[in-house]
């Protein structure tokens, strides 16, 4: 598993916003990527992918900008990455319901790529942003 820029990205955009917004409110893109060193361009497809998914209000125009909706401890990363890499399966059976293997039924290896799986996923649940704010 390769966790994309994407998802990094939105990681540390999410926790400046969190250490940023009470003391600013809506957070300008424009400060955010500064900050971060992220192409604007880049960082407002995440953006858009983050508003749509509910973790983030957003604001257009003067004084507009981003914030997040909810306190930093309810924001896991693995919600965040859920949403911006898709499934964090390690084979595609895991990754889709719909997938349909002929093999499951007397797969050697599925229990193993499950493990996997869920190990990840717990990892990733224990971390929140206000967790990634005191690293």
């Amino acid at each position: 598993m390769m966790i994309s820029t994407r998802g990094r990205y939105a990681l540390r955009v999410l926790v400046d916003i969190a250490e940023h917004q009470n003391v600013e409110g809506y957070l300008a893109l424009s400060g955010i990527a500064e900050r971060q060193g992220i192409s604007k361009k880049y960082m407002e497809s995440i953006m858009t992918m983050l508003s749509k998914a509910g973790f983030v209000d957003a604001v257009h125009g003067k004084g507009g900008g981003y914030r997040l909706n909810r306190s930093p401890k309810e924001y896991t990363v693995l919600d965040i990455l859920n949403v911006t890499e898709g499934s964090l399966a390690p084979v595609a059976c895991l990754s889709d319901e719909d997938f349909d293997c002929d093999r499951k039924i007397e797969c050697r290896t599925l229990p193993l790529w499950e493990g996997l799986f869920n190990v990840v996923s717990e990892y990733l649940k224990k971390y929140t942003l206000a967790d990634l704010m005191k690293l």
